[in-house]
């Protein structure tokens, strides 16, 4: 690969899944101000910040083929953030219990020295199931998922709050759309395999 890969995220779970490839990169965190723009919806949003942050990178690395990616989770239509506390975790856990939630994984590839840019939504629907207080209680002091779209990792004990999930990428809810990347990365003439 001639193009340096740069993953614009500090997000561990991001690293890991972007490993699964086994090519080259490295992580720059982009800092970019996650706050929805008034008046746009969810998925927009997600889209938007995912090339705010490869574009974002793009500017210290010139050269370089960059990934963007933002997930936004969203229960009928309004968009849930991450709780980053146990009390907004546990509020939104029993707003989602017995419900389905969207979450929307946008994925950007940033080719900084052409401009090109490719940017897509990958949904992933998910169906939790009806819990009690006491299982969200216990899940959240277990696992701990303030810094999660939606309070829940489907990656760890998460699963187990989870009814179903349908979606073209299970990676797409970890928040990296590989299948995706993939067809991007080969429209960029990187090849995987």
């Amino acid at each position: 690969m001639k193009q340096t890969l740069i993953l614009a995220s500090s997000s561990t779970y991001r690293r890991e899944l972007l490993q699964k490839l086994q090519i080259p990169f490295s992580c720059v965190s982009p800092q970019v101000d996650e706050t929805p723009l008034a008046g746009e919806k969810p998925h927009e949003t997600a889209l938007r910040l995912s090339k705010e942050k490869a574009q974002k990178i793009g500017q210290e690395y010139p050269h370089a083929l960059i990934i963007g990616c933002d997930q936004v989770a969203t229960l009928d239509g309004e968009q849930l953030g991450k709780p980053l506390n146990h009390k907004n975790a546990t509020k939104q856990l029993q707003m989602m219990r017995g419900r389905e939630v969207t979450f929307y994984s946008a994925l950007c590839l940033y080719n900084a020295a052409t401009g090109s840019l490719q940017a897509e939504n990958v949904p992933y629907l998910v169906k939790f199931r009806q819990l009690t207080d006491e299982q969200i209680e216990n899940y959240l002091t277990k696992e701990q998922p303030y810094h999660c779209a939606g309070s829940a990792k489907s990656e760890g004990l998460g699963v187990a709050l989870i009814e179903r999930m349908l979606g073209e990428d299970p990676n797409a809810l970890i928040g990296l759309p590989l299948i995706k990347l993939i067809t991007m990365l080969q429209n960029e003439g990187v090849s995987v395999i």
